[in-house]
């Protein structure tokens, strides 16, 4: 279940006390903010903060995955926004002991996620401190000529698709997933993408958040969801289709389009590389999962950060 008192809880409060301004296209609630800065131009900027002990474990992945991880969140955000990653800057807080050789790691990692999309590292930030690592990366993207891609365009009657399989991403592919940064813009030049995101908390709970944020409501078909074979070699009590609804940090794109263009997608498979998987359709309201020609309230689980 959800925290209700966790970080949407608070991204809400924000949200409500956040004043309007012209410059921003895009406020609080979506993967990136957009913003207004030039007359022809649209500007995206997301940030993401990586905790030794939550989001990775520096003993066991090493500094290098971390600085990948670290830059690959913020650019699968600009991807589920269907824009192009410019620059970014770095922020540290590194352990007294041994900060230097961890930051040096760090950096190369960063720089390797960071030049696969032509991003360039301008700047940043190094603190030291007797906790463990912390590392916060912002990005700074560019929206193509078709504008951003939001969580709020989706209606009824919509399609709703993953570009890959889900659960199990703890296994090791929360480090070394890749940014579906190309297919995106791909998707965005074939098809009218009605919203999008990237499925960092959990296909449920994201697929939940484009729900409120388009006032719709989505079925899941639980035989249709791709789930991936690192979930086999998990072993615990929860099923395949649980881990693959709610584990999370599987970074694949989950989109709505028109049924026309779905059926248009399905036919002709057009990325490279990918499976476009057809996983449910979007409805007037409720998050409900089809299993067994039964449906079902579908809880939005996955993972929230508690802020109690």
């Amino acid at each position: 279940m959800p925290n209700l008192g966790g970080e949407f809880a608070f991204i809400e409060w924000l949200r409500r006390r956040t004043p309007l301004d012209p410059r921003v296209l895009i406020g609080p609630g979506d993967d990136a903010a957009a913003l207004k800065l030039t007359p022809n131009a649209t500007s995206l900027l997301t940030t993401d903060m990586l905790l030794d002990g939550s989001c990775f474990r520096l003993a066991e992945a090493g500094p290098r995955a971390v600085g990948r991880k670290a830059m690959g969140v913020n650019l699968s955000d600009i991807a589920a926004m269907a824009g192009c990653p410019v620059a970014a800057v770095v922020s540290v807080g590194l352990p007294r002991q041994g900060g230097r050789a961890i930051a040096e790691e760090l950096y190369l990692g960063l720089r390797e996620a960071a030049d696969a999309f032509d991003t360039a590292v301008v700047g940043g930030d190094t603190n030291s401190w007797d906790g463990p690592l912390v590392i916060s990366v912002t990005l700074v993207g560019e929206a193509t000529a078709r504008g951003p891609v939001r969580r709020s365009g989706a209606r009824a009657g919509d399609w709703l698709f993953v570009t890959g399989p889900l659960g199990g991403s703890i296994l090791g592919r929360h480090l070394t997933f890749t940014p579906r940064v190309r297919e995106a813009l791909q998707l965005h030049q074939l098809v009218d993408l009605h919203a999008m995101i990237d499925v960092s908390d959990g296909l449920a709970a994201d697929v939940d958040h484009i729900c409120k944020e388009s006032c719709c409501g989505a079925v899941l078909r639980a035989l249709a969801i791709p789930i991936h074979a690192d979930v086999q070699r998990l072993g615990d009590s929860r099923s395949t289709l649980e881990h693959a609804l709610a584990d999370g940090e599987d970074f694949e794109l989950a989109f709505a389009v028109s049924r026309t263009d779905g059926k248009r997608l399905l036919a002709t498979q057009p990325i490279a590389g990918l499976t476009l998987t057809h996983v449910g359709e979007c409805v007037d309201d409720g998050l409900w999962i089809e299993e067994n020609e039964q449906r079902r309230p579908l809880q939005p689980s996955g993972f929230v950060h508690s802020l109690d």
